[in-house]
């Protein structure tokens, strides 16, 4: 049976750095994140993610994302893996949970969140899991 989770995250920290640059081509970035979650999720994650910039505005990312703390009434941690792009001011993202990444409660954790937003203060989720 599927369980939808509503909540919502802030950005607690953000540190990007380029990586590899070179004229007339993209550029490549590294981004360590600290997200706080509140809600149905509730907890901290850690991102690291991956860019490549096309444009100014425009890119592609990847990322892994460890959460520690809860969902719904289970705790432990999980990682999410990421894949997303930023067009203008938009980003969206996938996020699936990483197969056998649970632990604690939260062991055979299964899921999967679609996101897009642009910049705001907090952003709302829903992610739909199970337990196997």
């Amino acid at each position: 049976m599927t369980t939808l989770a509503n909540a919502a995250f802030a950005i607690a920290s953000w540190d990007e750095k380029p990586y590899d640059e070179m004229e007339g081509g993209p550029k490549l970035t590294r981004a360590s994140v600290v997200k706080a979650f509140t809600g149905d999720i509730e907890g901290e994650g850690k991102l690291e993610y991956l860019m490549v910039y096309r444009t100014g505005d425009s890119a592609s990312f990847v990322g892994l994302e460890r959460v520690k703390g809860r969902v719904g009434e289970r705790s432990g941690s999980f990682v999410f893996l990421h894949r997303g792009t930023f067009e203008g001011t938009v980003a969206k993202d996938t996020w699936v949970v990483v197969p056998g990444s649970g632990t604690g409660d939260l062991r055979g954790l299964r899921g999967e969140v679609h996101f897009a937003a642009g910049h705001a203060a907090s952003y709302a989720v829903t992610m739909d899991y199970h337990f196997e």
